[in-house]
């Protein structure tokens, strides 16, 4: 028995010997592989971390140049997330490669910890370009100043693009745009400070809504209005844009430009025109004091007329353009505080060519007026709320374009007319903007720059 013991011995160690290097190895695998996984997982986080961060630049990058065509890139990295862990940046160069393409190259990078001097995961776009532009009618048919835009009581612009530097108002079923003819609508909003000073006019840092729609007012269009973020009543397809806004100058005429021909006083033979009347005034002709047309009165017009005073129509009265002008629109300027009156089924007659007048006024509270070239300050917030336009009364002018250059146009009860510009514009109880003209000089066409190509490089 003692004999068969001894032959049992080492056997238990030999045992050991064998297991627990195996399980220490297996101890080990697994640790090793645990890390290896951790290690891979944080890597693959950090990777994912920069491709957001990528993708955060290449959306703020587009913001940028829809806002400023010229913009050249972050010029750095920019931090988009810091934390005592981890740290997250970007960076965006831009390449010209023509007038409609641009390649941005975004850079998104992790950092971990958060004070690394070199990134954990880098990750770089290329992202295409292309300029889009839209607002096929180019011209517009309302292009308001600082004093901006208020329609009332079933006032429409029916076609036409809308330029607004300063704010909109509408109400009581008042409408922009249509629901089969969506147009372009910008509104700057370049309306402070309130109340006007010597710095007067600047576009809001924000506060009120620069378009507000009171009861059933609608807008049918593409909006972009700076400090806007209420889009109810816009439709097709409504606010598109709460920034990117630049005022427009309003179109200007250069009175220098203007032969005069012959000068006349307005009570003159030939230009005078009393009830039933019928005169033609002659082309490049100056025209010193106030004209009111007698009823029933109709003025033909050879070409370009310059009344230093006021012009009213009276009831029933006429502007006929003569066919010998063809495509040549008239210019008609007016000085006088009182501006142009027109009313009371008074139309302005186009040519065989379709072509009407362009009214212009120029009064203005500047010391300046009315030979005015700019104006800010005081004297242009008095002047625009002064009306030195008004067509009311089943007053028509289709294919006419009217222009205060620093006061106000008004159109009420049921007068209608092509195109209008004023340092603001006031359309109310069923006026119609038709646009069947457009305001010289303006052009409201956007461009866009939108994706083209994403890629990523390795």
């Amino acid at each position: 028995m003692k004999k068969a013991f001894r032959k049992q011995d080492g056997q238990v160690l030999i045992t050991l010997l064998i297991v627990v290097p195996a399980v220490i190895l297996i101890v080990a695998s697994y640790q090793s592989l645990a890390v290896n996984n951790f290690r891979l997982a944080r890597q693959d986080q950090s990777h994912t971390q920069a491709q957001i961060t990528a993708d955060a630049g290449a959306d703020y990058a587009i913001e940028q140049i829809n806002q400023n065509d010229s913009w050249a890139g972050t010029g750095g990295q920019v931090t988009m997330q810091n934390d005592s862990l981890k740290k997250t940046t970007y960076q965006v160069t831009v390449t010209n490669n023509s007038d409609t393409s641009k390649t941005l190259t975004i850079t998104g990078r992790t950092f971990s910890p958060a004070t690394a001097t070199n990134a954990t995961a880098t990750v770089t776009l290329n992202v295409d370009l292309e300029a889009v532009t839209s607002g096929g009618t180019g011209p517009s048919s309302v292009v308001s100043g600082v004093g901006g835009l208020i329609l009332s009581n079933n006032a429409k612009i029916s076609g036409g693009d809308v330029v607004v530097n300063g704010t909109i108002s509408m109400s009581n079923n008042s409408q922009i745009g249509l629901t089969t003819n969506s147009v372009n609508v910008q509104v700057a909003d370049q309306a402070c400070p309130q109340p006007a000073d010597s710095t007067y006019p600047q576009i809001c840092s924000g506060g009120a809504q620069p378009i507000t729609l009171g009861t059933n007012g609608k807008i049918y269009g593409n909006v972009k209005a700076n400090n806007q973020t209420n889009g109810t009543n816009m439709f097709n397809p409504g606010l598109t844009a709460g920034s990117g806004v630049t005022p427009l100058t309003l179109p200007v005429y250069d009175r220098s430009s203007f032969t005069v021909g012959s000068t006349h006083n307005s009570s003159d033979s030939g230009i005078a025109c009393r009830n039933n009347g019928n005169v033609t005034w002659p082309a490049n002709v100056k025209i010193t004091g106030n004209i009111t047309f007698g009823n029933n009165c109709t003025v033909t017009l050879s070409g370009n007329v310059w009344i230093t005073g006021n012009l009213n129509t009276g009831n029933s009265g006429k502007l006929v353009v003569a066919n010998s002008l063809g495509s040549t629109r008239p210019v008609i300027m007016i000085d006088g505080s009182g501006g142009f009156t027109f009313g009371n089924n008074g139309k302005i007659v186009a040519n065989s060519s379709g072509t009407g007048v362009e009214m212009r006024t120029f009064w203005s509270q500047g010391s300046c007026s009315p030979n005015c070239t700019s104006l800010t300050g005081t004297d242009l917030a008095n002047s625009q709320n002064v009306t030195t336009i008004n067509l009311s009364n089943n007053g028509i002018a289709n294919n006419s374009v009217f222009i205060a250059q620093w006061s106000r146009v008004a159109v009420s009860n049921n007068g209608g007319l092509g195109a209008v510009s004023g340092q603001s514009v006031s359309l109310g109880s069923n006026a119609v903007i038709n646009f069947t003209s457009s305001v010289p000089g303006s052009d409201n066409r956007v461009t866009t720059w939108v994706k083209r190509g994403y890629m990523r490089i390795y």
